[in-house]
């Protein structure tokens, strides 16, 4: 048995740790290649037209601020066309049609296109906007985004090389300080954008469209085949097949959107659920084709990286299993072959979290020089919700390899911009709250189970291992108590309005 749990073990480390050598690779790839920021061939002569697409569900809480922020661009009125491609199902339909007359009325050629079959969901309403829009550029911003006055002047000159099918500008955060869970989540999205995303383009890899917060080329969308909606991930999908078709991509890391991030772990959760899971949807629908193609190997493997990177969650879902038995065997298989159980853990905890840290840490200096000190402080908080949350994501892993469907789970926005007691006072007021699930009950146990194995390894003075395993019950715990606070008080108050006598 010896010999069976630690070859599990360490297979799930060294697959870990694997993940963890291709962060050093891609932090590798940003540190030569970061300076290198694209230009435009030359300027257009005359500024094209561009057509803003906006698909919304449910967003009544942001559209106003929206529409607001898209009229105030820096781009002209007879060039600029505004879709607003609502699926609505509440007071969001009348919210858009008020605001897309008043830009009618200030001369803007806006038009709000309301669908009540919602086929193909977000994929569905843009291939729906496409066919009505009249710029040969597209440029998509989710509800939640508030572009800024220069970025189609800032990015539309780059199209005026043929080859280019798409540009992406980094995301901002507008409620970045919010609370702790904002503060993480911006690190993790600065880590991606910053150093993923840069590396990736400037390398001549492939990378791929966030989904808001990019132009693209209209033709370069139908040239690979359109928006399709076989995966949660339209944005990833389209991505890939636009550029196995060879176009390129460009990403400018210095061109920047700002947009909200969610505020609570249910929403938080909803929306790392579905990227998970439509990660893994792709991967299973266009990694084939990557190897079949054309492109250098170089490029494949990145892909092959890049594409199954969220596997990790099952991986580390996998090792809380693993943990205890091992920290229990009698070390005589490794003995008995004359190896050090410290020869094989450093290298396997340098590649699975040292490298981790020092990502995020590069991102943090690179983005906010003055300030990174102070964000790293979130770093074993961070390191901790990635733990807690491989609950919630190894769920999605397994339901994209076994073709359960489900689907598409927007992400509760709330509008929130304003002083720190309004926007708390916001929140609490939304009827937008994530769907809850049994999730949180499960990382509770596995917090509870930690815990556990935390203490023996107290009482049994393995101080080492303890404070090494310190992250696995505070990410449980970190996760599970703070959907359950949004759960239970919910629960109790359907409950007792359910009792409530009619009058």
């Amino acid at each position: 048995m010896d010999w069976l749990w630690y070859s599990s073990y360490f297979l799930v480390l060294i697959g870990l740790s694997g993940y963890g050598f291709h962060r050093l690779m891609i932090l590798t790839l940003y540190l030569k290649h970061s300076r290198k920021q694209p230009e435009p061939l030359r300027q257009f002569e005359e500024l094209p037209l561009v057509t803003v697409q906006l698909p919304c569900f449910n967003e009544m809480h942001v559209m106003e601020r929206l529409l607001d922020s898209v009229s105030a661009m820096d781009y002209p009125k007879d060039k600029l066309q505004i879709q607003v491609l609502d699926d609505s199902t509440d007071e969001t339909t009348e919210i858009c049609k008020a605001e897309v007359a008043k830009l009618i009325e200030r001369g803007f050629d806006a038009e709000h296109v309301h669908r009540t079959d919602r086929t193909g969901y977000k994929a569905g309403a843009l291939e729906n906007g496409t066919e009505t829009a009249k710029g040969e550029y597209l440029f998509i911003l989710d509800a939640d985004f508030v572009p800024k006055p220069d970025v189609l002047k800032k990015t539309i000159h780059y199209f005026t090389d043929e080859k280019i099918g798409m540009i992406q500008t980094r995301w901002e955060h507008i409620n970045r300080t919010f609370n702790a869970l904002t503060r993480v989540q911006a690190m993790f999205l600065d880590g991606h954008l910053e150093l993923e995303q840069t590396a990736r383009n400037r390398s001549g890899r492939f990378f791929t469209f966030n989904g808001t917060a990019g132009i693209w080329r209209k033709s370069c969308i139908a040239d690979a085949g359109g928006w399709e909606h076989d995966t949660l991930t339209e944005d990833m999908d389209l991505s890939y097949r636009a550029q196995l078709k060879g176009w390129k991509f460009i990403f400018l890391n210095n061109v920047t959107t700002p947009a909200e991030l969610p505020v609570d772990m249910e929403g938080f959760k909803s929306q790392q659920h579905r990227w998970t899971k439509g990660s893994i949807q792709v991967c299973k629908k266009i990694l084939l084709d990557i190897w079949k193609s054309k492109a250098p190997l170089f490029c494949k493997m990145e892909a092959t990286a890049h594409l199954t990177s969220n596997f990790a969650y099952l991986l580390l879902f996998l090792l809380c299993f693993l943990i205890y038995p091992k920290q229990h065997s009698e070390l005589s298989w490794l003995a008995e072959n004359g190896i050090s159980e410290h020869l094989l853990n450093f290298p396997i905890f340098f590649f699975g979290s040292v490298s981790v840290a020092m990502f995020y840490i590069m991102s943090q200096k690179a983005l906010r020089p003055t300030t990174w000190l102070k964000d790293i402080l979130y770093l074993p908080l961070l390191l901790a919700l990635g733990i807690g949350m491989s609950v919630n994501n190894a769920k999605a892993v397994m339901e994209a390899i076994f073709n359960h469907e489900t689907s598409f789970v927007r992400t509760p926005k709330h509008g929130i911009n304003g002083s720190e007691k309004q926007e708390k006072a916001a929140f609490k007021k939304s009827r937008y709250k994530a769907i809850k699930s049994l999730t949180p009950f499960v990382e509770l146990a596995f917090g509870l189970f930690f815990t556990v194995v935390v203490v023996d390894n107290v009482l049994n003075a393995n101080y080492v291992a303890a404070v090494l395993l310190l992250p696995f019950p505070a990410g449980f715990f970190y996760t599970s108590v703070s959907s359950l606070s949004q759960q239970l008080p919910s629960l109790f108050a359907s409950r007792a309005t359910a009792k409530t006598p009619k009058k």
